[in-house]
């Protein structure tokens, strides 16, 4: 995980002092989600996908509790439609 969130973060330019900010989080703990050291919450795992504009589901496969059939993203981002 380390790699692509290092590398999608470097193709959009940011620094992790920059990107840490843009998803409002301390760089510290940026750095650890990106180290893979901590995993993201939910919504702090989506607003790093946002901010990327990576929509893929694997970005973060490795770190991520499973989500035993709850539908997270209907229940924890409801700024987003529902299709």
């Amino acid at each position: 995980m380390r790699v692509t969130l290092q590398r999608l973060r470097e193709a959009k330019g940011y620094t992790q002092q920059t990107f840490s900010e843009a998803v409002k989080v301390s760089r510290s703990h940026y750095s650890q989600i990106e180290t893979g050291d901590k995993p993201p919450s939910f919504k702090l795992a989506m607003r790093i996908k946002r901010q990327l504009g990576y929509y893929g589901d694997d970005l973060f496969d490795n770190v991520m509790p499973s989500a035993a059939g709850r539908n997270f993203f209907a229940a924890d981002c409801p700024e987003t439609e529902q299709k």
